[in-house]
C-alpha cells in the first residue's frame, strides 16, 4: 500500500518546460528511490506505473513517476529523444534529493531514456518496462545497444506478446522476466489463462524481489 497521506506532485523546470514528479513516499524507512519515466504513447497513469507505485512503498521502496514536460504540457507527440534526456537530465537533482540510492527506469520510451543516461547520472540500476528492442516488423533496426551498453545492473520485464520485442528475441545476458500473455502496455487478453491483475503481480513481484537483491552503496 502506498502512504496516500504523502504523496504529493513536485514541479520541475527542465529545458523543455515543466516536467512533473509524482511521489509516492516509502511507507517505512526508504532504501532506496525507483525513478520511473513514461512512455511515447500515454502517461504516469499506465497500469504498470500505477501498480508499482502501490505496491512499492510498503516494501522500503520511494516510488518517483516522472511525467516528461511534453506530456505536463498537453501535447499529444514526445519529443525527438535528445530532449527526453535532456529533460531527463535536468530532473535528476529532484530524484536525488533525497539522499538514497536512485534506480532509473521507466516504460518503452522512458526505458530507453533511463539505460541511456543512467551511468553518467550515477544510477545505481535500471528498470527496463516494455523495452523497445525495435519497431515493429522490424527486428534489424535493434536498440540492443542501448540496454547492454549501461555498465549497470538491468532487469527488463516484458510481454510475451510484446511487438516491440518478445522476450526470447532479447540479448543473452539481458533476458527479460515474461509477463504471460502481455502485449507492449502489458496487457492480457480476457480469454488468456491469467487476468490482468495476476499480469501485474507478476510485474509487482518481480521487480520488488530484484530491487531486494540490488547492493546498493
Amino acid at each position: 500500500m502506498t502512504n496516500a497521506s504523502q504523496s504529493h506532485i513536485e514541479s520541475v523546470g527542465t529545458p523543455g518546460g515543466e516536467a512533473r514528479i509524482h511521489w509516492y513516499p516509502a511507507a517505512g524507512k526508504p532504501r532506496l528511490v525507483l525513478a520511473l519515466g513514461h512512455g511515447a504513447g500515454g502517461g504516469v497513469e499506465a497500469r504498470d506505473l500505477a501498480a508499482l507505485a502501490a505496491a512499492l512503498p510498503g516494501s522500503g521502496v520511494t516510488v518517483a513517476l516522472v511525467e516528461q514536460p511534453w506530456r505536463v504540457a498537453g501535447r499529444k507527440v514526445a519529443p525527438a529523444p535528445k530532449a527526453l534526456d535532456e529533460a531527463w537530465r535536468a530532473l535528476w537533482p529532484a530524484l536525488a534529493a533525497p539522499g538514497l540510492p536512485v534506480v532509473a527506469g521507466g516504460r518503452s520510451a522512458g526505458a530507453r531514456v533511463a539505460c541511456r543516461t543512467a551511468r553518467e547520472l550515477g544510477a545505481a540500476a535500471v528498470l527496463a518496462l516494455s523495452f523497445p528492442l525495435h519497431p515493429p516488423g522490424r527486428p534489424e533496426k535493434s536498440r540492443a545497444d542501448e540496454l547492454t551498453g549501461t555498465g549497470l545492473p538491468v532487469l527488463v520485464v516484458q510481454g510475451a506478446r510484446d511487438p516491440f520485442g518478445r522476450p526470447e528475441e532479447f540479448p543473452s545476458g539481458s533476458a527479460p522476466v515474461a509477463v504471460p500473455f502481455g502485449d507492449h502496455g502489458f496487457a492480457v487478453p480476457k480469454k488468456a489463462d491469467i487476468t490482468q491483475e495476476d499480469a501485474l503481480a507478476v510485474i509487482t513481484g518481480a521487480v520488488a524481489e530484484w530491487l531486494a537483491g540490488l547492493r546498493l552503496g
